[in-house]
């Protein structure tokens, strides 16, 4: 019976961490609706338009690091970028972190970046990041979306949510979810 309530209590978890961190959908704008093109550097290619969908150029935006630092997302062009929405109560967002931290780690190096987009405005404090960011060896940018301008730019309702940037910045996958070091290593491994 205990195994029973053990699992039905984990898979409680699982499911609450899947957290609809948006409640009012509403307030999110539709990212297809405000797309825009942007012309590509190539006369061969077609221009590239802004949105959430795969082969989108991702949404821009700018947000302050938990070391005070100003970050844009379109400064890290020439990358590979895992753009991650995450809180530090998130049951899957913990699960996920030193994942990503070993992807890290191991790739940094080779022209890999995460930015880890904590969703502020469902945190109890700033210092529940910084713990969270310590207790875990975090080492990899977190910004911070204090206003949830950036959650809601990318439509974001369920966390951990992911999106894989090509160097040139284009979506080339979504993931809702807690990702592997392996399945960073699979997606990011065949991106140019």
């Amino acid at each position: 019976m205990k195994k029973y309530l053990a699992v039905v209590v984990l898979i409680g978890l699982m499911i609450w961490g899947v957290y609809d961190v948006g409640g009012n959908k509403s307030k999110s704008p539709d990212a297809t609706s405000n797309s825009t093109e942007v012309s590509t550097n190539s006369d061969q290619e077609q221009p590239l338009t802004v949105g959430l969908e795969k082969g989108n150029l991702a949404p821009d935006f700018e947000l302050q690091s938990v070391n005070g630092k100003t970050m844009k997302l379109s400064s890290f062009r020439g990358k590979k970028v895992i753009v991650n929405f995450w809180a530090s109560w998130c049951p899957p967002c913990r699960l996920e972190m030193p994942e990503m931290e070993k992807y890290y780690t191991k790739n940094r190096n080779t022209g890999i970046e995460i930015l880890a987009v904590n969703l502020t405005t469902a945190e109890k404090s700033l210092a529940s990041v910084t713990s969270f960011m310590e207790a875990y060896g975090i080492t990899f940018p977190v910004l911070l979306d204090k206003n949830g301008d950036a959650a809601r730019l990318y439509n974001v309702s369920s966390i951990p949510a992911s999106f894989i940037l090509d160097t040139r910045g284009v979506i080339r996958e979504k993931i809702v979810g807690p990702m592997t070091y392996e399945s960073m290593q699979e997606m990011l491994g065949t991106l140019k």
